[in-house]
């Protein structure tokens, strides 16, 4: 049998995610908990960090490197009522260092927490109806679900469903209580955990939902994405498509990133039973001993993807049936007032990488703040880190468009298209993979983008632009039409040609490239798409048409349209 990864062990001596945590919680000596409960402490929805811009100075004064903690909602669909909006805001100011920060997982990250504030924190959080726990680590994360209720009914389904799923299928560890919320202590044997056993996943798992034609939450970047069908105004069922993921390691070839494929139907009634055995069967055969390659892409292309429905096919007792039409047409979020089935109204915002805080004149965090106070309805967070102010009724919209104005959350209405469809993630200085600036970066790389955009009459082209400190993925860089994957300070590679609507992965263009080198390379590409470029046709399907770049191969796509 091969090795198990370290982790492995950690995991299965932590007595259900419990460890030593609640020791390191309490030395006050140190900023930081020991380094085999950070790794238990990702199950709890939490990360270790420290500022990697004060490090060396900190060095020299012999000082332990300033850290904090990052902590993670699990807000499945991204649904957020008014009154957890206002705790979570209070919380932003009360303990975290850069306010709210809307994920890429349609949910909310506070960052620079210290440790003795972690755990008021989550009581407020848990208190508001909401969790940490499952967030982060080897488990099922945030559900993640189409957020735009346009679509009333099918919509109000599909949010159940990810409610649902997320709620059903998180770990039933008391570790969680215990630990935060002043629950009974654990004596003797922790209790055992139904799907996950002791040693939970090899890795994380992600599911999505999407309604057609919107893919929004990039389905087949999700290791189960669920594809809702609606036939004769229902919803009739879901294809599931398994094995999406987007990590990916510099200089080994044995990782990538890689598309969900279609396997199937099922019916509503069947969907839960088969979300918790592709879990499961992921459980059973993914690979625990190297976790580069412990995702359930991995495992599909290990032991084969019609092998693994065989196996899901046989624990479920019955056979997936063939999958129903569907088509695709949109990937991003639509901004600006749109109306739902019901006669409601829901204003989608654009919040740059996701980051609501005061700067100048945009007062974003105040201006959402007053949202919340005057708002009736609800908020979504989307995929893309954009608010959605929803379910407004049409006697509101004025009121919210005064308080969109008065803080600079109207941006979208002047903003280029490659600015509004862009995502960034973290990166430095608090995320310890990083290799290369991103969310800092974007403002610096968007003014020059839109200088030679504007050049070539492109500023209202849409453009998916994703860049990411490193290559693990969590911006789906490899879904962008154009994106850039740190290497090193100031270097990236440049990958082109993904398509506007998250079925066909990008290709390398440039490898480990400075800024100029870049712009250099896109230039003249902009200049060919102005001139040569079809009515409609996306900025990645043109460098395909035109041969800039090759056809993808059958593995780096997803037909446009499957007719079933």
């Amino acid at each position: 049998m091969p090795a198990l990864s370290e982790l492995e062990y950690i995991k299965d001596q932590s007595r259900q995610l419990r460890g030593s945590i609640a020791d390191g919680l309490a030395d006050p000596v140190t900023g930081a908990i020991g380094e085999a409960d950070t790794k238990l402490l990702k199950f709890h929805g939490s990360y270790q960090q420290d500022d990697r811009d004060l490090r060396e100075e900190r060095r020299r004064q012999k000082l332990e490197p300033l850290y904090s903690f990052m902590l993670r909602a699990r807000l499945p669909g991204g649904v957020v009522t008014p009154a957890q909006w206002l705790v979570f805001d209070r919380l932003a100011r009360d303990y975290a260092s850069s306010g709210l920060r809307i994920t890429t997982r349609q949910t909310f990250q506070w960052h620079g927490i210290l440790k003795r504030d972690l755990k008021p924190t989550i009581a407020a959080i848990n208190d508001a109806m909401a969790s940490t726990i499952a967030a982060c680590g080897d488990v099922l994360r945030n559900v993640v679900s189409t957020p735009l209720p346009v679509q009333s009914h099918a919509h109000a389904e599909a949010y159940a469903w990810a409610a649902k799923l997320s709620e059903e299928l998180a770990p039933k560890t008391t570790a969680y209580h215990e630990l935060w919320l002043d629950g009974e202590k654990l004596v003797g044997e922790p209790e055992p955990e139904p799907l996950y056993g002791r040693t939970y996943l090899p890795r994380k798992f992600k599911i999505g939902l999407a309604i057609p034609p919107l893919n929004d939450i990039d389905v087949f970047a999700q290791d189960l994405g669920l594809i809702a069908i609606a036939e004769d105004g229902r919803l009739a069922g879901f294809n599931l498509a398994i094995g999406g993921g987007m990590g990916a390691t510099h200089g080994d070839p044995g990782t990538y990133p890689r598309l969900a494929e279609v396997i199937g139907f099922v019916e509503p009634g069947q969907l839960r039973d088969a979300a918790e055995q592709i879990i499961a069967i992921q459980r059973d055969w993914g690979d625990r001993g190297e976790r580069k390659c412990a995702r359930l892409k991995y495992t599909l292309d290990r032991r084969g993807t019609d092998a693994f429905k065989a196996e899901l096919e046989r624990r479920l007792g019955f056979d997936l049936q063939a999958a129903r039409p569907y088509r695709f047409e949109h990937n991003g979020d639509r901004y600006g007032w749109l109306q739902g089935s019901d006669g409601r109204w829901h204003l989608t915002l654009h919040v740059e990488s996701g980051r609501l805080l005061d700067r100048a004149e945009r007062r974003l965090l105040s201006g959402m703040r007053e949202l919340a106070a005057a708002h009736t309805g609800d908020f979504r967070l989307t995929c893309n880190q954009n608010v959605i102010v929803a379910n407004v009724q049409a006697a509101d919209r004025e009121r919210i468009d005064a308080i969109v104005a008065a803080h600079g959350l109207d941006g979208y209405r002047r903003q280029s298209a490659i600015r509004r469809h862009a995502i960034a993630c973290v990166a430095l200085p608090t995320c310890g993979l990083a290799m290369a600036e991103s969310e800092r970066y974007l403002p610096t790389i968007l003014d020059k983008l839109e200088a030679r955009l504007a050049r070539h009459g492109l500023l209202d082209a849409p453009i998916l632009l994703r860049l990411s400190g490193c290559p693990n993925g969590c911006s789906r860089p490899y879904l962008g039409e154009i994106a850039l994957v740190g290497r090193a300070p100031g270097r990236y590679d440049l990958r082109l040609g993904a398509d506007f609507a998250g079925q066909r992965l990008n290709s390398l263009y440039r490898e480990n490239v400075d800024e100029k080198a870049i712009l250099d390379a896109l230039d003249p590409l902009f200049a060919g798409y102005a001139a040569e470029r079809s009515p409609g046709e996306g900025f990645g399907d043109f460098l395909l048409r035109s041969g800039v770049l090759a056809p993808p191969g059958p593995a780096r796509r997803i037909p446009a349209e499957v007719i079933g």
